[in-house]
C-alpha cells in the first residue's frame, strides 16, 4: 500500500506536499516499471497523485485520490443533476457548492435511452433516489454506524392495501417483467413513457397519486406527464396488481433500502471482497475505468480514475483492476462507470479542476457522481 505516513502534513489546502516518491506499483505484469507524482492536496485529509505504469503492453496513466475518513470533517455524498434522467457533467454536478471538494462520476446509466442510473443511489442529503429489488446491486454504501461497506444493496417497498402490491423499482431506467414501479419528482418534470417498460404496450398499467390520493388508473403509459404527486407503473403480474387501485383512494407507497444505510452507491461489480481479489475477470479489453476501494488498515477510502483508449494512455483491462487496487491497499473495492465517464474533478483554491483525461477529450454528461465534502 501507499505510504501515507510518510506524507508531510504541513501544506495548506490546493499546495503540494512533499513525500515519497519511489512508491512501484506493478499493474502490468513483469517487467513494469511504474512511478508517482507528489501528492497535491486539496484539504486536510483529501489528496491526489499521479500514477504513471509502463509494460509491454503500454503505458498507463492513472490518478489516485485518498480520502481520510477518519477525519470529522470529511463526509460522503450522492449528487444528481436537476433530475434523474437529465445529466450533467462531474464539474456541474459540484457547481459552487463549496462544500463539495472532490468527485468522480458514480454509477452506469440507461445512456441510449432514459438516461437513468442503472442502479441504487441514496443521499444523506436528499434521500433515497432510484433503486431496483433485482441485479444491478453491488453497492458501496455507508452504514448506520458510519462504516464504509460493500456489498448487495436490497431495496423494500410496497403499495400498501393491495395483493401483491411489492414495490420492485424506484425511478429505474427499466421495471422488471411482473414488477411495480414508483417515479417521483427526482425522475425528471415529465413522466417516462414506455421507455421504462421496454416498449410493451399490452399487460402494462399507470396510476397516478397525489396528496395520497389516486387520481388516474389506465392500461397505458402517458409519457411527458408533469409529475406533480408519484406515479406507480406495472408491468404484468405488476400491471395486475395496480387494477385494484380506484380513483379517489387513499394509498401508501413505502420504500426504503435494508439495513438503512446513510449513503449507497451502485457500480458494476464488487471485485475485491474482504482483501481477496476475483480471478475470473476480463484481462483483454482495456477501457478507461473508475474505481472505489476502501484500505480497512489506514480508513482511507481510495477513489482512481484511470485513463485510456488513448496513445498517452491504454487503460486497464478488468483483471489489471485487481491487482492496482491490492497494490494501493484496497481490502474491497467495486467498479464505477468507465470509459468516457471516467472523471475526477477537484476544487483547489476555489476552482474546479478536472485532474483525469477524459477519453472523449472533454468531460461526459453522466448520471450522477460520487462526491467528496468538508465542512469545517
Amino acid at each position: 500500500m501507499l505510504d501515507h505516513d510518510a506524507i508531510s502534513s504541513t501544506g495548506e489546502s490546493g499546495t503540494e506536499v512533499s513525500g515519497r516518491n519511489d512508491v512501484v506499483l506493478g499493474l502490468g505484469g513483469s517487467g513494469t516499471s511504474a512511478r508517482t507524482s507528489r501528492l497535491s492536496r486539496v484539504r486536510p485529509g483529501v489528496t491526489y497523485t499521479k500514477l504513471v505504469s509502463s509494460s509491454s503492453r503500454g503505458t498507463t496513466r492513472a490518478t489516485l485520490l485518498t480520502v481520510d475518513l477518519r477525519n470529522k470533517h470529511i463526509g460522503l455524498d450522492v449528487v444528481d443533476g436537476s433530475s434523474l434522467t437529465g445529466l450533467s457533467s462531474v464539474r456541474s454536478l459540484m457547481g459552487s457548492t463549496k462544500r463539495y471538494v472532490a468527485a468522480v462520476n458514480g454509477d452506469f446509466f440507461d445512456i441510449e435511452g432514459t438516461n437513468a442510473p442503472l442502479g441504487t443511489a441514496y443521499s444523506p442529503t436528499t434521500g433515497l433516489l432510484n433503486a431496483r429489488s433485482q441485479d444491478w446491486n453491488q453497492t458501496l454504501m455507508v452504514n448506520r454506524r458510519g462504516r464504509v461497506v460493500f456489498d448487495k444493496v436490497q431495496l423494500y417497498g410496497r403499495v400498501v392495501g393491495i395483493r401483491h402490491g411489492q414495490l420492485t423499482n424506484v425511478n429505474s431506467a427499466t421495471v422488471i417483467a411482473g414488477g411495480i414501479g414508483l417515479y417521483t419528482r427526482h425522475w425528471g418534470s415529465g413522466s417516462p413513457g414506455y421507455a421504462v417498460v421496454e416498449g410493451h404496450r399490452k399487460h402494462v398499467r399507470m396510476v397516478v397519486i397525489q396528496n395520497g390520493r389516486v387520481t388516474a388508473n389506465r392500461p397505458r403509459i402517458v409519457s411527458g406527464r408533469t409529475i406533480k404527486g408519484s406515479i406507480l407503473i406495472g408491468r404484468g403480474s405488476g400491471a395486475t396488481a395496480l387494477r385494484a387501485l380506484e380513483v379517489g383512494q387513499r394509498v401508501t407507497v413505502r420504500r426504503g433500502l435494508v439495513g438503512h444505510p446513510r449513503l449507497a452507491l451502485t457500480g458494476g461489480r464488487i471485485f475485491i471482497n474482504d482483501g481477496v481479489g476475483l480471478s475470473t475477470l476480463d484481462d483483454t479489453e482495456t477501457a478507461p475505468r473508475t474505481v472505489v476501494g476502501i484500505d480497512r488498515d489506514t480508513g482511507q477510502l481510495l477513489m482512481l480514475a484511470i485513463d485510456g483508449r488513448s496513445t498517452r494512455s491504454r487503460g486497464f483491462t478488468l483483471d489489471e483492476l485487481v491487482s492496482i487496487m491490492e497494490q494501493l491497499g484496497a481490502d474491497e473495492a467495486l467498479n464505477l462507470d468507465g470509459g468516457g465517464s471516467t472523471t475526477m474533478v477537484v476544487r483547489r483554491q476555489g476552482r474546479l479542476r478536472t485532474i483525469n483525461t477524459p477519453s472523449d477529450g472533454r468531460e461526459r454528461a453522466v448520471a450522477n457522481a460520487l462526491v467528496v465534502t468538508w465542512t469545517k
